[in-house]
């Protein structure tokens, strides 16, 4: 790997101390860190390197048995006022500095760990310093969601930035895209004869998308009210996700080919219209409910969220993807806050066989076979398929084979953040987002959202916190054979047992 120098600005920031340092310090361990390499912060807080070192390394909770002096040399801090130009002649001298001391070649991430405000203006201050010039070495900008509010806005950023750094220069980061499971769904797909050809409308019935959270907003409730689920889940994780599902084949593994696929796949998406949200989009907002000896707060009297809030913590959307593959095949995607167990999964329902030779069954009420690919947590493969039951006639029962991810590998599975940030110092963007697919899936995403923010007669549905959302979201599902999957902490959950 190239010798380089990884700037965090924002550096005193949660995410800093809670995901950043921690990932590349699994890298540093197993040493997948370059030979030449050093960290600089960077943020407006007065700090000598030796405090910022205790901070975010042997001070930081999220880091075990933190004592490795050999990885702290390599951490630096440099306290500038991030709003004003003139600081960035700092910046740049600390960074010839470290080039000289470290022998990093001029090869640069800047990390954004900051407000969005800022997403526009770094990227500027830097280019003025001329910190974007790849003349001598690299320079790659790698930003955090959210990524705009709106498509109007993810454009203006896109065009704002692209002033300063080329669209191979910038990297949006996805959390979920680095998740080892979100990107098995491709060698799934694509690396088995067994499914591939079963993957389209002839033989799948519908697709369905979960992400659960069993927290409430905690301490965000004053960024989650300018959010909501919709933005801050769907648009960007789970429409990923549904990329993943239903791209067609790359024609190589490369990242320009992987994109160019998930581009196509966010486009053929059957826009929402504005007369249709009310049918295809339900939303919801958790309110006080007592779970076991618990006594939950509603979302309304969370801290930071207005008395009257309208800002949904739950969705759940139906739609079609408008290509030769899955027409007429709906997708479903839900997500909320306060839901009875953490857990992340896609569900493919295969159809079921055109004559219903066993009918008379009265074990066969969901008929329909099913591959579960769990991302998280219990991370690994479910499929579901009827066997008969031994002892005379034909008694069927669904029957379970499954394969937990962690059989693969004897260690850990890497974090997100630990494989994301290695992605970026080699340069393969593979999993990180293109600003065009950015902008397809606000644009599917847009009038969803101006229909709730100007239409006052689409409901708002409360459901009690540690339920499954509105029952209303159940009328979603069509057939009457089916309904959602509500998955259980454990992956292999028994009939009669769920683990939450």
């Amino acid at each position: 790997m190239d010798p380089q120098i990884f700037v965090i600005f924002g550096a005193s920031g949660d995410l800093t101390q809670r995901k950043l340092i921690p990932a590349i310090y699994e890298l540093y361990k197993v040493h997948l860190l370059p030979e030449h390499f050093a960290l600089l912060g960077v943020s407006r807080t007065e700090m000598s390197d030796d405090a910022f070192r205790r901070e975010v390394f042997f001070d930081n909770p999220h880091i075990e048995g933190a004592k490795d002096e050999g990885f702290s040399r390599y951490l630096f801090y440099q306290p500038i006022d991030t709003m004003q130009q003139e600081a960035y002649k700092k910046v740049r001298a600390r960074l010839a500095k470290l080039d000289e001391e470290r022998q990093t070649e001029g090869n640069y991430v800047f990390y954004l760990s900051t407000p969005p405000s800022l997403y526009p203006k770094i990227p500027a201050f830097l280019a003025n310093e001329g910190l974007n010039n790849s003349n001598k070495g690299w320079k790659r900008l790698v930003i955090e969601k959210p990524f705009g509010y709106s498509r109007e806005s993810a454009r203006q950023l896109n065009q704002e930035l692209l002033q300063y750094f080329g669209e191979d220069q910038i990297f949006r980061i996805d959390h979920y895209l680095g998740k080892e499971t979100v990107q098995n769904l491709l060698v799934t797909r694509f690396a088995n004869g067994i499914y591939e050809p079963l993957w389209n409308r002839n033989y799948i019935h519908h697709i369905e998308v979960t992400a659960a959270e069993e927290i409430g907003v905690e301490k965000r409730g004053g960024y989650y009210d300018r959010s909501g689920a919709l933005r801050d889940m769907v648009q960007n994780h789970l429409l990923q996700v549904v990329a993943h599902m239903a791209m067609e084949p790359p024609i190589t593994a490369d990242a320009s080919a992987i994109r160019n696929e998930k581009l196509k796949l966010l486009q053929s998406i059957r826009p929402i219209t504005r007369e249709e949200v009310p049918r295809y989009a339900i939303r919801g907002q958790y309110i006080a409910s007592n779970i076991g000896e618990e006594k939950v707060a509603g979302y309304r009297q969370e801290e930071g969220v207005a008395g009257d809030s309208i800002t949904e913590t739950y969705v759940a959307l139906k739609f079609y993807i408008d290509n030769w593959r899955w027409a007429g095949v709906p997708f479903y995607i839900r997500t909320g806050k306060c839901l009875p167990t953490k857990a992340t999964e896609a569900v493919v329902y295969f159809k079921s066989p055109p004559h219903h030779l066993f009918r008379n069954v009265q074990d066969m009420m969901n008929v329909n076979n099913q591959l579960i690919i769990r991302i998280q947590p219990d991370e690994g493969l479910l499929l579901q398929f009827g066997m008969k039951v031994p002892g005379a006639g034909f008694q069927v029962k669904n029957v379970n084979m499954d394969f937990h991810y962690s059989d693969l590998t004897e260690g850990d599975v890497p974090e997100a953040y630990e494989r994301l940030l290695l992605d970026v110092m080699k340069g393969d963007p593979t999993l990180y987002a293109r600003g065009d697919s950015v902008e397809a899936a606000w644009q599917f995403v847009d009038p969803i959202l101006e229909a709730w923010a100007n239409d006052p007669s689409i409901k708002l549905y409360g459901y009690p916190a540690g339920t499954w959302g509105p029952d209303i979201a159940n009328k979603l599902i069509e057939g009457n054979s089916v309904s959602w999957r509500n998955p259980c902490r454990n992956l292999t959950d028994a009939d009669n047992y769920c683990e939450l």
